[in-house]
């Protein structure tokens, strides 16, 4: 496997990924309406074939490999052998044939081509270059090929992220912004970036929408949890373990007002992404 993106690949295969694998059901909980959103607008349909770019733990690529049916086909990509594991095995369980997974660098893979479609929920921000990333993907695409992402707005719309995150407030330096367009979470929190990458990259018929939704599902110490142990203060707690109680505390705090019944649920913000290749 290339190492374009090495950076990431040691990430995703070291703390982040080992993480992920651990908190997946809680994770995909929290973010599945999302990514289910992006997969309408994608509109995979029986007997297609289809690409599941940073598919992470398999919970998308078994939504996909469910909609297209058995004559259809998913791979889903990944740089994490700790998620991919999951989800084969989470494949397995479900008796999903028309799905694999394979461990690869989707920016310079060389693809299996002709595939009917391009899928990704939070997986197309880490590229050390989009444009080349984007390139390769729609290369694998037959003519008249669809792509479809969703993507993050920037941080301070996204209060389920904002908001915990402001518990380090005081407690520890705060860490520099990253520079615009740096591979992570918030890279494509630009509208005219992601337009300018996709049209660099060959495609045609960009669309790029708002989605605004709620999301959450977890009881309050679900969140709580969660809210510690990844992202910027999971990164804080690895350096500074005794923080943990004052951390679980100030978000608790933070949260509680968003709770709804037994679960959290706060607002995110994304960017819904669709585009065509022209042949």
């Amino acid at each position: 496997m290339a190492a374009a993106n090495e950076a990431q690949e040691a990430y995703w295969n070291d703390v982040a990924g080992r993480t992920w694998a651990a908190l997946q059901d809680r994770i995909d909980r929290q973010i599945r309406p999302l990514g289910l959103a992006a997969m309408d607008r994608l509109a995979p349909a029986a007997g297609e074939t289809v690409l599941d770019i940073g598919c992470g733990c398999g919970d998308t690529s078994l939504e996909l490999a469910r909609r297209v049916g058995p004559e259809g086909g998913v791979l889903g990509l990944d740089i994490s052998a700790p998620m991919l594991e999951v989800a084969r095995g989470r494949a397995e369980a479900a008796g999903a044939h028309n799905l694999a997974f394979r461990e690869a660098d989707a920016q310079t893979a060389a693809l299996p081509g002709g595939r009917d479609a391009v899928f990704s929920r939070f997986g197309v921000m880490f590229f050390a270059d989009p444009e080349a990333a984007f390139a390769n993907l729609r290369r694998s695409l037959r003519p008249g090929g669809r792509l479809a992402f969703v993507c993050w707005r920037p941080l301070p719309e996204n209060l389920w992220i904002h908001l915990p995150a402001e518990a380090a407030a005081g407690l520890v330096p705060p860490a520099p912004p990253p520079e615009p367009g740096t591979p992570g979470p918030f890279a494509f929190a630009d509208p005219d970036r992601v337009r300018r990458i996709l049209a660099e990259a060959g495609f045609t018929g960009i669309e790029i929408s708002p989605h605004d939704e709620a999301i959450g599902g977890l009881d309050l110490e679900g969140t709580v949890g969660m809210s510690v142990w990844r992202g910027p203060l999971g990164a804080i707690l690895r350096e500074r373990p005794d923080l943990a109680p004052v951390l679980h505390d100030r978000v608790r705090t933070a949260v509680s007002p968003w709770l709804r019944g037994d679960a959290v649920y706060m607002p995110s913000a994304t960017w819904l992404v669709s585009a065509r290749n022209p042949g």
